[in-house]
């Protein structure tokens, strides 16, 4: 994904205010699914109050994540604390899967193999409407913000969603469609089981509402994982980054590039650069000094650069120069 050159990397407030949107609703939604479910004794019912909880935990653990990677660069952590926020988002996915997915599945097996008699669904279905308005509106948030980060990458949102540092916005957008898509199947299970009068139905939805929630986690913790291990700069952007190094007129070539996301606008670039044997000490300096200032006026998700001047192959190292450090 490559960024503007004219645009300066937003504060996290926007995904806050996504995720404070998610765990209002998702608080709500829970309560009333919980009542609703104990009321019509609907397992699908109690399975998506379990998914809703899981949700709101979930959203806890990203405001703490944005909270914590927010933090500037010290001593102790030079490279700041970009990694933190994964941290707790790893543990949200966790979250999701064991408070949502396997208390549905459980859930699901449970009443399927012992059955139990639908109650009156009513409440329920005024439970799931409401529900339904309300996470809209959450997707709706989650969605506004991801449509705009894609535009301003220039990628379509598909794309800018499966790569994006930027987990907890992922995660906001996949859970509400998830929960939107539970819903559904808890409305399915409510009505196959008032058609037929039996709870198969119910045990069925519930099952189902599981291995979403399942699919959910695995794909949020897969994500996190990923970005914990160290994750590159999209290729264009690490061809892009390199044509910006190789247009220096003191360049040669770029023997080595090395990109590394910390943070959804915390990126480091590290590379090994093999000058003209022709430059002084003082124009290798003032290149690499020239070099980074470009980089990060290009892509201002650059936070650092480190340049190595390097021999080229087949030539003598002599002595081996600093690393140029900005």
């Amino acid at each position: 994904m490559n960024e503007h050159p004219s645009e300066k990397p937003e504060g996290g407030g926007e995904s806050t205010f996504t995720v404070i949107v998610a765990a209002v609703a998702n608080l709500g939604i829970a309560l009333a699914k919980a009542v609703a479910g104990v009321i019509s004794g609907s397992s699908a019912m109690l399975s998506e109050a379990a998914h809703s909880v899981a949700d709101t935990v979930t959203e806890l653990m990203l405001l703490v994540s944005l909270k914590a990677g927010e933090r500037p660069a010290d001593e102790e952590h030079p490279l700041g604390y970009g990694g933190a926020r994964y941290i707790w988002a790893l543990l949200a996915s966790v979250a999701t899967f064991v408070g949502g997915g396997v208390f549905a599945v459980y859930d699901g097996i449970h009443t399927l193999t012992h059955g139990h008699e639908p109650g009156d669904p009513l409440i329920s279905y005024i439970v799931l409407a409401v529900a339904f308005l309300l996470e809209s509106y959450s997707l709706r948030t989650g969605l506004k913000q991801a449509r705009g980060e894609a535009d301003r990458y220039g990628v379509r949102l598909k794309r800018y969603l499966r790569h994006t540092p930027d987990t907890a916005v992922k995660a906001v957008v996949m859970e509400d469609s998830a929960a939107l898509a539970g819903l559904v199947l808890a409305a399915a299970g409510l009505l196959g089981g008032q058609l037929t009068g039996s709870g198969v139905w119910d045990g069925v939805a519930s099952l189902c509402i599981g291995v979403l929630l399942v699919y959910v986690a695995w794909v949020l913790g897969h994500a996190n994982s990923e970005l914990l291990i160290g994750r590159p700069l999209p290729v264009e952007m690490r061809d892009a980054v390199r044509a910006e190094l190789l247009a220096d007129p003191h360049v040669v070539d770029v023997l080595e590039l090395t990109t590394l996301l910390q943070g959804p606008k915390e990126a480091l670039v590290a590379a090994k650069v093999d000058f003209r044997d022709v430059s002084t000490a003082g124009e290798v300096e003032r290149a690499c000094d020239r070099m980074t200032r470009r980089l990060q006026e290009r892509f201002p998700s650059i936070r650092r650069v480190y340049l190595d001047p390097t021999p080229g192959p087949g030539q003598e190292p002599g002595v081996s120069p600093a690393a140029f450090n900005r």
